[in-house]
């Protein structure tokens, strides 16, 4: 078995790591970094359990190599809250009934702020189709579509706030 040493950033900090060539970035957060939001789901990139933000795209950490990520920047679902703050697309899945056992939650947390990251007022065609990879068996879909657009009102109220 090789291995690598590879450096990247996780959640803001700065991350040098020693993986085997056939870890999982999924393994690798979980098992190395101690990031148990990120789920494991299938193991084959069909339910989104696993989805992070890879170098500001979703992907499915399922299915990419640890090694493949040297030098790449990860947003896991540990850093979306801030100072102990939800971030708006937390807080919203909460108000909106978005979470039920909340095995799918991280990865549907992580598809959203992605798409609010690219479209900050996403109709509810774009938010299904942002959120087509990530499967839920307990709630439907209905309140999770109604928590991205309550994220996204609550994102424009803090920006006009804010400016």
């Amino acid at each position: 078995m090789n291995y690598h040493k590879i450096s990247l950033t996780v959640n803001g900090s700065q991350e040098d790591v020693i993986v085997p060539s056939n870890m999982t970035l999924m393994r690798m957060l979980r098992e190395t970094l101690a990031l148990t939001g990120t789920k494991n789901g299938c193991s084959a990139g069909e339910c989104g359990a696993c989805t992070v933000l890879m170098n500001g795209e979703p992907i499915n950490s399922c299915m990419v190599l640890a090694v493949e990520c040297d030098g790449a920047t990860l947003l896991t679902v540990e850093g979306l809250a801030q100072d102990g703050h939800l971030a708006p697309i937390q807080a919203a899945l909460i108000e909106a009934g978005g979470v039920q056992c909340g095995f799918c939650t991280p990865g549907v947390l992580i598809s959203a702020v992605a798409l609010l990251r690219r479209n900050p007022d996403p109709d509810e065609a774009e938010i299904r189709e942002a959120l087509v990879g990530n499967l839920c068996r307990c709630t439907g879909y209905e309140r999770i579509i109604e928590s991205v657009k309550v994220a996204a009102k609550k994102q424009a109220a803090l920006a006009f706030t804010t400016a």
